[in-house]
């Protein structure tokens, strides 16, 4: 399998209705086997990206929440990757828990400062151990750098193609500002340059290459997109939430796998779609644009409180308290 450095040349062409997902914390299985990479001194870490930028107003907006199943379906359709959730994460068992330390995880490479590293670090030790074969009997290591690199890539065309219906469409400056941020991100999770596309117009030649030879519809990829899959009621909040979600929940879940998967297909860039054999109708099409048109306009209006996760709403109220003119 080709990693992001034999793609090279300039972009043919850009995601189907181009403009996020965010990387799964749960790093990627791959082929073969590989040593993790150097861990860094604590005085040469890698910095998270800036205050102020596209991830930092990106990446806490509670939009970005409706974004991150098409990031994660986009993961496992990877047949290592998908290998390697199946067999190793606790998805299944857990889904509330899990996804509650994939929100953390997220949120600290961006707006944890100082631990942002610390967490690529963690993430890394986790996943050490992590082995076995893929769907195409190939062997793989949750750390092996091409693979690890893919889960990481996923996040930006998610973002790029999703922000164009929740938020706005990018522009040229927008789109390279936060690539070159995605970069940072994955040098805090210890992918090294030479595993990732240093720009854009090296980044959709290797897209279009992973798209055309590498993914399809996992086992794992299917049970994401599976309105009829069981999922267990809420177990974090409080108990009293829990117990009227745990009485209601045969009625809750129907509606809510059929809204999960809406999201999951019609969010994911439409060459992603094809690629994983995901059906999306044009009346699908007219639906998901009324609602992201809804959320455009609502969303802005809402106080920080209720616009920005808690630690993204933390991050930003330190920086402006930090600022010489806060």
């Amino acid at each position: 399998m080709s990693s992001a450095k034999d793609v090279k040349g300039p972009r043919a062409r850009g995601p189907e209705a181009a403009p996020g997902g965010g990387a799964d914390p749960e790093p990627p299985p791959g082929q073969g086997s590989a040593p993790e990479p150097p861990a860094r001194g604590r005085g040469t870490d890698p910095e998270p990206p800036p205050p102020g930028g596209v991830l930092w107003s990106l990446s806490g907006d509670i939009r970005a929440l409706l974004m991150l199943p098409a990031a994660l379906t986009l993961q496992v359709a990877h047949p290592a990757v998908g290998a390697g959730v199946d067999e190793h994460s606790v998805f299944r068992t857990d889904p509330w828990g899990r996804g509650e330390r994939s929100l953390r995880s997220l949120q600290l490479w961006v707006y944890g400062g100082a631990e942002a590293a610390e967490e690529g670090r963690r993430l890394r030790v986790l996943h050490r151990t992590i082995r076995g074969t893929d769907t195409r009997g190939r062997p793989y290591h949750a750390l092996t750098p091409a693979n690890y690199a893919w889960v990481h890539a996923t996040g930006f065309p998610v973002y790029q193609h999703a922000a164009r219906y929740l938020i706005r469409p990018m522009t040229p400056a927008q789109e390279r500002a936060l690539y070159a941020e995605w970069l940072q991100v994955g040098r805090i999770l210890g992918i090294h340059d030479r595993d990732m596309p240093q720009s854009i117009e090296e980044f959709w030649p290797y897209w279009e290459q992973m798209l055309a030879g590498e993914i399809e519809a996992t086992t794992v990829v299917r049970e994401l997109v599976d309105v009829d899959q069981p999922v267990p009621p809420p177990d974090r909040g409080p108990w009293p939430l829990r117990a009227v979600l745990r009485a209601l929940w045969p009625v809750l879940l129907p509606p809510l796998a059929r809204f999960r998967r809406f999201v999951t297909i019609g969010l994911m860039p439409p060459d992603a779609r094809a690629a994983v054999g995901l059906l999306w109708s044009a009346e699908q099409e007219k639906r998901l644009r009324r609602m992201c048109t809804v959320l455009r306009v609502v969303v802005p209006v809402l106080p920080e409180r209720l616009r920005y996760l808690p630690r993204a709403r933390a991050a930003r109220a330190a920086h402006r308290t930090a600022a010489p003119n806060g």
